[in-house]
């Protein structure tokens, strides 16, 4: 059984996986909705633009963690392979800090951001204070610190079924790094 840890990360992982996926799909939804209302009515709506970039901020960063977590981000590991295996541990253990203190960094002045600018309104969406549309980044970057913990403590978790759902059927499940050492 996967530490308690572990269990609430992975909803932390599903939750982000839905908001993020959740968030392309009403923005696939209303940019569509901005085109037809300003080339075909001729009267175009001022909300779709900054709804969709706001949903695409939600995406962008909230995606991000997850991404991270799964470890499906972009990383030129070309010095790191050549290295030997304990310097490769080493450069994976600082990788972590230094990925730590940005998304502290990022938590801490984005969040200082989200609230300075909460007294001021979008002009085409006044009723949405300027801080909720910055929210995504400090929320994002702090749901990043929870796995980079995660993963300095209990590893990548890029090989459990959770993570990788769509390489296969449940048979490849069980074909995990952990597993192969014992055949």
């Amino acid at each position: 059984m996967d530490p308690l840890y572990i269990r609430l990360m992975d909803r932390f992982y599903l939750a982000s996986i839905w908001l993020a996926g959740a968030a392309i799909f009403f923005m696939s939804l209303i940019i569509p909705w901005g085109v037809f209302t300003r080339y075909v009515l001729g009267t175009g709506s001022q909300w779709p633009e900054p709804i969709a970039i706001l949903l695409m901020m939600v995406f962008t960063f909230i995606g991000a963690a997850a991404a991270y977590r799964a470890n499906a981000h972009i990383a030129v590991t070309m010095l790191t392979d050549v290295l030997p295996a304990p310097l490769r541990k080493l450069s994976a253990r600082v990788v972590d800090l230094l990925m730590l203190l940005a998304c502290l960094f990022v938590t801490f002045y984005g969040a200082r951001l989200c609230l300075e600018t909460m007294g001021q309104s979008l002009a085409e969406l006044p009723w949405l204070p300027v801080g909720v549309t910055y929210a995504s980044l400090p929320i994002g970057a702090a749901v990043t610190i929870l796995f980079v913990l995660e993963r300095m403590f209990y590893g990548t978790q890029n090989h459990r079924p959770l993570v990788r759902y769509e390489e296969g059927d449940a048979s490849d499940a069980t074909d995990t790094p952990t597993t192969e050492g014992a055949r």
